[in-house]
């Protein structure tokens, strides 16, 4: 009797753990998109769009060597940066405009510029912070930390 209740309690840790093992592998097979999709209710292509302009801002901002490594840590980013939909320039003429006022142009650096390409989307500006933590996160478990940093550091 006490042999038959070890193996079943075994057996249900076995089956617990087997579940958990499973969802880390769903959550991996996931992608970044999918991850964008389920965590912020967006469409497949405002996440592709949404973080291929964010990847895009990036590959602007860093150098060849260390986008390199973000872009090692994303396995879909060229389907990501072909994904961003081509703004007009709107960021660029608003930060010119805010200069004029008496503002600072870097004001709009960083997701303020990207306000334009998520409205492009369909998406209020806002939520290109929201993509963050999301990408930051997927860069970290793909990537590491100083990847992660790497990225997070043109993302302020």
């Amino acid at each position: 009797m006490k042999t038959t209740k070890m193996i079943t309690g075994i057996i249900a840790l076995m089956v617990c753990f087997s579940f958990f093992g499973v969802m880390s592998v769903y959550s991996q097979d996931l992608g970044l998109v999918g991850l964008l999709t389920k965590d912020l209710g967006v469409t497949k292509n405002q996440a592709e769009g949404g973080a291929g302009a964010i990847f895009n801002m990036a590959k602007e901002n860093l150098g060849a060597e260390d986008f390199g490594k973000v872009s090692n840590a994303v396995p879909e980013m060229d389907d990501l940066l072909k994904a961003a939909p081509k703004t007009s320039g709107l960021g660029g003429a608003i930060a010119g405009k805010t200069s004029l006022l008496g503002g600072s142009a870097d004001k709009l650096t960083g997701l303020a510029s990207l306000a334009g390409t998520f409205s492009n989307l369909g998406l209020k500006s806002d939520m290109a912070s929201k993509f963050v933590p999301i990408i930051l996160s997927y860069v970290q478990s793909n990537g590491g930390e100083s990847v992660k940093n790497l990225l997070a550091g043109v993302l302020k």
